[in-house]
């Protein structure tokens, strides 16, 4: 089923869709460049009022600011809605969600005070300029990583599981030789220092103060460094079985039984043996491919091959 927008008629309702929707237009790459650079004003805008001594001078031109942005938005929307075939599909789909978050947040400040800070969801709206620029074959790199972490979910949560286990050890053992006057009041606290020994942050808000508690410590910050390789490494390895399962293919040459060739290899890197077993090495005489055609059951006319270009 094909999910990309369509335009809602002739006429004006399609030249603006190809403006707004489409990108191989000058036109049309202009309004997207142009939405692009409000989203990043009205985000910077958000920003620089959070900051107590501008909003104090600024207060009133970040707020007219903000809602002029949110006016244009609510406009640009209303108007992708109009030139749609199926405007509550387009609602429904990544883009048309965002799109509606992107605006809710200031309409909302009308009931809940505060709620303007939401506005930062609009950076969203900048995966645009994947459009833009040409950047969609990055997403078929991005569902390669997404399929690679999927794939290893169960080794890491192993290893996250065991590492958990390691620091309830390791805080509870350390909760009953430090004093609680050194910050370890609890197991909870004590399993927060572990946590953080382990990953060679050390904040340094609780340290143990006892000679062994100190060699502990060591321990676990060695450990630390000792494994915190371990998940890059497993999904490194569903990566790279990823990208070999993609380009290379699993059968064996006949010539010289090599096998990792590219998908579309016609010929053996090592021996050059012809791959293709559905048909003949087009380099063989006609009465050597009616030979193989009899041998295998075929008909070179009806197989109507191309031979490879050089």
């Amino acid at each position: 089923m094909n999910h990309l927008p369509k335009p809602a008629g002739e006429g004006l309702r399609t030249r603006v869709f190809q403006i707004i929707f489409e990108s191989d237009t000058p036109l049309a790459k202009g309004f997207d460049i142009a939405l692009i650079v409000a989203i990043l004003a009205s985000v910077l805008v958000v920003m620089l009022e959070s900051i107590e001594s501008l909003r104090a001078d600024y207060g009133t031109l970040f707020f007219w600011l903000e809602w002029g942005f949110t006016l244009a938005f609510t406009l640009e929307l209303a108007v992708r809605l109009y030139c749609l075939e199926r405007p509550w599909m387009y609602l429904k789909s990544f883009y048309g969600i965002v799109d509606l978050i992107a605006i809710l947040p200031t309409w909302l400040t009308l009931i809940v005070p505060g709620a303007q800070t939401l506005v930062m969801v609009r950076l969203l709206r900048t995966l645009r300029i994947f459009r833009v620029l040409r950047l969609m074959e990055f997403v078929g790199e991005g569902r390669l990583l997404v399929g690679a972490l999927r794939r290893s979910s169960h080794q890491i949560f192993l290893f996250l599981f065991t590492v958990f286990m390691l620091v309830s050890i390791f805080a509870s053992i350390v909760y009953l030789i430090e004093p609680a006057e050194a910050g370890f009041s609890s197991i909870p606290t004590a399993i927060y220092w572990a946590i953080v020994t382990l990953t060679t942050v050390g904040y340094g808000d609780i340290v143990p103060v006892t000679p062994l508690g100190q060699a502990i410590s060591v321990m676990v910050m060695l450990i630390g460094y000792s494994i915190i390789a371990v998940p890059t490494g497993v999904f490194s390895a569903e990566v790279i079985r990823s990208i070999r399962a993609d380009r290379y293919s699993d059968e064996a040459c006949p010539g010289c039984g090599h096998d990792r060739h590219e998908q579309r290899a016609k010929y053996c890197l090592l021996c050059g043996t012809w791959l293709d077993e559905n048909s003949p090495d087009p380099h063989l005489t006609e009465e050597q491919q009616e030979a193989w055609w009899r041998e295998h059951g075929g008909d070179e006319k009806d197989a109507e091959q191309e031979p490879p270009a050089h």
